[in-house]
């Protein structure tokens, strides 16, 4: 910094203390407008980053008692002063001793004749280093966000796991228990509607890191049901009805993921493989709930009594001339 400078610059009012503020006062002061004007917090903006430099030159020179002396000591006198380049001229400059000049090289161990230049001191506190003492102030590293030159502080890393629940589990949610090497059981909250193969995050039982513990990421394995079929949020089940059900219509009734039943209705001349809808009862999750899709199977009996099978009979007689088979011609030409 030029000699000039310290008759230019005040650095209390920088800071924004009295001239008989304490070492601890000021401190403070430098805490605060650091953290305020850091080239971290202030991306691309030029008058925080010059107030940012003056507040650390403040800073520099009155936390050093022998460097604030020398500072009061050279606002004192040269109050009104001014010089020209070549360090001479001006008022109260002087031609000889006494001037500012042999002021200026006896405070920082060099002398200065007449026509000498100026002395120029420079600070490790400006640009964007913080002093050691303020490491703390961005969270270490001596800068925001963890310094310049330095990664900032990070989380231990993330372990994995792996567990099987039940289908039961999946749909209406359970809590599991892991248990680690210690002996320690970690408890895991498997939520509603998990689905097979998803991830859950227990935050903070990971390992430890400068910022904290990482996660445990547990992947959940759903055992599959024999009669429920999952897709998506979707149930899907299989349900045979009776030819005459089927060709005649019938309310029938279906059993749901809560263990009771739904009636449904099966329209006229129904064939074997549609499936029918009931809406909301499928998968419950926080976000959305899924439908019951129920496929139709028609099933043939496998043993028909004497009137059965007269009645069977009589209905192929009734119906001669309908062939289920006929355009399957046309769908098989190449």
């Amino acid at each position: 910094m030029a000699s000039q400078d310290w008759v230019d610059k005040d650095f209390y009012k920088i800071l924004g203390v009295p001239k008989d503020a304490s070492e601890s006062d000021i401190k403070k002061a430098y805490r605060k407008l650091a953290r305020k004007y850091h080239p971290d917090q202030n991306q691309n903006d030029a008058a925080a980053e010059r107030m940012f430099k003056d507040v650390s030159e403040a800073y520099a020179v009155l936390s050093d008692a022998e460097e604030r002396q020398q500072y009061d000591a050279i606002r004192a006198m040269g109050s009104g002063a001014r010089f020209s380049a070549g360090g001479a001229g001006g008022p109260g400059a002087g031609a000889g001793a006494g001037g500012f000049e042999d002021l200026f090289g006896g405070l920082f161990g060099q002398g200065a004749g007449p026509r000498g230049g100026s002395r120029r001191t420079t600070f490790s506190t400006g640009g964007s280093n913080i002093p050691p003492e303020f490491a703390d102030l961005f969270g270490g590293g001596g800068g925001f966000g963890g310094g310049f030159g330095q990664a900032p502080p990070t989380k231990g890393a993330d372990r994995t796991a792996t567990t099987t629940i039940s289908f039961a589990g999946s749909i209406n949610g359970t809590v599991i228990g892991l248990r680690e090497p210690s002996g320690e059981v970690i408890e895991v909250r498997v939520p509603a509607g998990v689905k097979d193969g998803q991830t859950i995050r227990v935050r903070g039982k990971g390992q430890p890191g400068p910022a904290g513990a990482g996660d445990l990421m547990v992947t959940v394995h759903v055992t599959p049901h024999d009669f429920f079929k999952r897709d998506g949020n979707d149930i899907r089940i299989h349900v045979p009805v009776s030819f005459p059900e089927a060709a005649l219509g019938a309310t029938i009734e279906v059993p749901t993921l809560t263990g009771d039943t739904v009636r449904l209705r099966v329209p006229a001349g129904t064939p074997s493989g549609r499936t029918l809808r009931v809406k909301g009862r499928g998968v419950k999750t926080a976000k959305a709930t899924g439908d019951l899709l129920v496929t139709v199977d028609v099933a043939v009996p496998q043993n028909l009594s004497k009137e059965a099978k007269d009645a069977v009979e009589a209905f192929a007689q009734a119906t001669t001339g309908e062939n289920p088979r006929a355009s399957l011609a046309a769908k098989a030409r190449l």
